[in-house]
């Protein structure tokens, strides 16, 4: 009989244990919910606070912002997020042309940004203002540089090509603490997150040391190919106007080259090689990275023509089968067609993306953005109109859907 006391005891306090616990798991969660509420005041006041900033003049809201969200959760999203690194030299009258850049990197990407800008002393102040006007998004830092060259052949380096062109060369060696950078011309317009670009590092692989596009894909108008006085990469050259680098491995590579048996590194080929070839080349510094991967092809990561989508893939026809089946990723403005009337496709994206503001609703600008389109039919450009827009108007889908799944 004692025998089943003891049990019938036993259980008794095993269930009074298990009621115990219950108690507990309840209270908790009880204090999780209250916790929960002091978290959804403290974001419902956050809000509050850059609504009102916003009704005083200055904007508080992101791209593609829906109401009564904070600017696609960046605050909370980028804490942990690999912070981008993106280069840019800008001289002369760029500085428009700049700002609409990088606004446009800034739009669409997800990870943080850090935009390395080299300029003329008299541009400082106009990026500045600006620049510091966008500080409230809290998803980019930017440090400004004057333009620099080695002393002792500072003026043959400024007047190569374009003025400040050739600053580019010598990124690797200014940024020292820097890994791996993306350097791109004024005249780009990013229509897709630059996060997709930088994943392609991670293709790289162990000889590859930079990514950039072909000059051309129709060997029959290709320049290199038919003019070049000097060697240049693969079938028709390569064009660095949108370069994606491992500064890390650029700095440590020993180049092959014409000049000598030895292997030189970075800072060491880059003299040697304009002596050899200033007589001979047209486009400056890009015609010095084709001659350097030319000697060195396996160290090139080449990526599609919808990365760097110039007038040439389209001025005698679409040539670009990439862009073709998935829109233009990257558009490239070169020769100016962003500001005359040559090629009024690329223009009307450019004067579209540069005339937008961080609080505007970016699905409105779609179809008022179509409609001017239609009206550049009469170029061969403006015939394939719609893969201008193609991947834009799903960056901007993107970006209205990415909060409500990152929720």
């Amino acid at each position: 009989m004692r025998r089943y006391l003891r049990l019938l005891a036993l259980c008794l306090g095993c269930g009074f244990c298990s009621l115990l616990y219950a108690l507990n798991q309840l209270t908790a969660s009880l204090e999780h919910g209250e916790t929960g509420g002091h978290l959804q005041a403290a974001a419902a006041s956050w809000l509050a606070a850059s609504e009102r900033v916003a009704r005083k003049g200055t904007r508080s809201v992101g791209p593609g912002e829906r109401p009564g969200r904070p600017h696609r959760y960046r605050l909370m999203r980028t804490q942990s997020s690999e912070t981008m690194h993106l280069a840019v030299v800008a001289c002369g009258e760029r500085l428009e042309e700049t700002v609409t850049m990088i606004k446009s990197a800034i739009i669409f990407s997800i990870q943080p940004l850090q935009f390395h800008i080299f300029a003329e002393d008299q541009l400082h102040h106009g990026f500045k203002s600006i620049l510091d006007g966008w500080k409230f998004l809290q998803i980019f830092n930017y440090t400004i540089y004057p333009i620099t060259f080695p002393p002792e052949n500072a003026a043959e380096w400024k007047k190569l090509f374009k003025p400040c062109a050739s600053q580019r060369l010598f990124l690797p060696l200014i940024l020292k603490e820097i890994d791996s950078l993306l350097y791109v011309d004024t005249d780009i317009l990013f229509l897709r997150p630059v996060d997709d670009l930088w994943s392609l590092l991670k293709k790289f692989n162990s000889t590859q040391i930079a990514a950039m596009a072909p000059e051309h894909e129709e060997p029959r108008i290709g320049w290199y190919n038919r003019f070049a006085r000097h060697p240049f990469y693969g079938k028709t050259g390569i064009n660095s106007g949108v370069m994606l680098m491992n500064l890390t491995r650029i700095r440590r590579k020993y180049f092959k080259n014409d000049m000598t048996t030895a292997r030189l590194q970075w800072g060491e080929i880059l003299m040697p090689l304009l002596k050899k070839y200033k007589l001979n080349i047209t486009w400056g510094d890009q015609d010095l990275l084709n001659i350097m991967f030319f000697h060195n092809p396996e160290s090139l990561f080449v990526f599609p023509c919808q990365w760097n989508y110039r007038p040439d893939h389209c001025i005698y026809g679409s040539n670009c089968r990439e862009a073709e089946e998935e829109g233009i990723f990257i558009l490239h403005g070169n020769r100016g067609v962003y500001h005359d009337n040559k090629q009024p496709v690329f223009r009307a994206i450019y004067e579209a993306l540069r005339n937008c503001s961080f609080g505007d609703k970016l699905h409105s600008l779609l179809e008022p953005l179509e409609l001017e389109l239609q009206k550049t039919v009469h170029t061969y450009c403006g015939r394939i109109h719609k893969i201008f827009i193609k991947q834009l108007t799903k960056s901007i889908r993107d970006n209205y859907d990415r909060p409500s799944k990152e929720r």
